[in-house]
């Protein structure tokens, strides 16, 4: 099986532009390069981190370029200079922090009325942070019935081919099903090898926006569903997705976020559910490997369905967002979408999504994941991020990409790819 498609969802926005394509940026004329003194990028709390600053142009050092740069933790940084000339193209810069969490080294050079920017940001005591979101007493019995009632709602699946979408080894549908009361659906497109026999699956579950889907690929041995969250078929043109964008679900992931029973992320956690649960009911499936993966709000979403629940084997969780909202309220990042990071918390609303944050549930994942992320991310901050993993009492691997950003390297989607293959193979 050495063929395999790279994931479609890893080249999509993430973080809700939807026509944005979150590949690795493109090349400029100018480029400015900040390296850290340790290789693996690394250091202890207290440690002092060494920051060698080059800005070049063509190639070379460029001479007497202006550039402002700040140092200190992630969103917060402690240190800011502007209008700073580099005589011969590069300087050195120092930074340390007193606890555990990520130091971030910012450099924007001005030239030709053009900004250019580049970054480090290295762990310290990476190992050693901890959620400052409450595990809520009642969070499992809250999830418990939240299932249980959306489960009293027929299931109601529904396929629709799309011929032009199949190929030779696979049929293709728009498939739907209920959610959490009636009328309220999931739609996803449904990937299914044609050749008789029962077949593993991967369930894709989406980054932020609004946006069609096509599908994704992992060869002919394996059944693939990747599911929209916002109750709206995934098959229409692109400026419905748009439309709804900038309107009806415009700053939905927070909807209702003071209120836990009606908050929008609980009709799209119950929904992953709901996905599985359709999955188990195809002919086709195998009846017991069931893995799960996307990215940012899609590694969000890797994550809870692994804690909701245990029929998933194995998760592929790619720069998950949403973890350790309250970061914020403690003097550290938190994570996409930064509810605290401009605005005071309203009354219930810190109560309320710790129910839906993401370090809640990866104290519940038990199955074996795959984790992988950069530390120049400023969209899912590496600490919080962490705040997750560390808590994650299942067998896991972190396989980090220090450099990327909110993006991926063509590697890393490969990589990602290959393990759960394997990791479907194995069952």
């Amino acid at each position: 099986m050495k063929n395999y498609f790279l994931l479609f969802w890893l080249l999509l926005p993430l973080a809700g532009v939807a026509t944005h394509v979150n590949a690795q940026p493109a090349q400029r004329q100018v480029s400015v390069i900040v390296s850290p003194d340790h290789e693996d990028w690394r250091y202890g709390a207290k440690e002092e981190a060494v920051f060698s600053v080059q800005v070049f142009r063509d190639g070379n050092l460029l001479k007497n370029v202006t550039v402002d740069y700040e140092t200190g933790p992630e969103f917060f940084p402690s240190v800011r200079k502007q209008g700073v000339v580099l005589k011969d193209g590069r300087i050195t810069l120092k930074a340390s922090m007193a606890e555990a969490g990520f130091l971030r080294c910012r450099v924007v050079a001005r030239v030709e009325g053009q900004e250019y920017e580049g970054m480090a940001t290295v762990a310290c005591d990476e190992a050693l942070i901890r959620p400052a979101t409450a595990d809520p007493a009642d969070f499992d019995s809250f999830w418990t019935r939240a299932l249980a009632d959306a489960r009293r709602v027929a299931l109601d699946p529904r396929m629709r081919l799309l011929p032009e979408r199949c190929t030779s080894g696979a049929n293709v549908y728009e498939v739907s099903f209920q959610n959490e009361k009636p009328g309220s659906r999931i739609y996803g497109i449904l990937r299914v090898p044609n050749r008789p026999g029962r077949y593993p699956a991967i369930l894709n579950v989406p980054g932020a926006g609004i946006r069609p889907y096509a599908g994704a690929e992992y060869g002919d041995g394996v059944i693939s569903l990747q599911i929209g969250i916002h109750g709206i078929p995934v098959t229409m043109p692109q400026d419905v997705y748009a439309n709804l964008s900038m309107g009806a679900l415009s700053g939905y992931h927070s909807m209702n976020r003071n209120n836990r029973e009606t908050h929008y992320y609980r009709r799209v956690y119950v929904g992953c559910v709901r996905a599985a649960d359709f999955i188990f009911g195809l002919a086709e499936f195998d009846g017991s490997t069931l893995a799960v993966t996307g990215g940012s709000q899609g590694g969000a979403l890797s994550i809870v369905t692994a804690a909701l629940d245990p029929r998933v084997k194995c998760l592929a969780a790619v720069h998950p967002a949403l973890c350790d909202y309250a970061g914020y309220l403690n003097g550290r990042a938190g994570g996409w979408p930064h509810y605290f990071r401009t605005a005071r918390p309203v009354a219930n609303e810190v109560e309320t999504l710790a129910y839906f944050d993401v370090v809640n549930f990866a104290r519940r994942v038990s199955v074996k994941g795959l984790y992988t992320w950069g530390y120049n991310d400023v969209t899912c901050p590496p600490t919080s991020m962490y705040a997750a993993y560390n808590v994650i009492p299942g067998p896991k691997e972190l396989k980090l990409y220090l450099t990327t950003g909110h993006w991926t390297f063509p590697e890393q989607s490969a990589f990602i790819t290959e393990w759960l293959l394997k990791e479907l193979v194995r069952e």
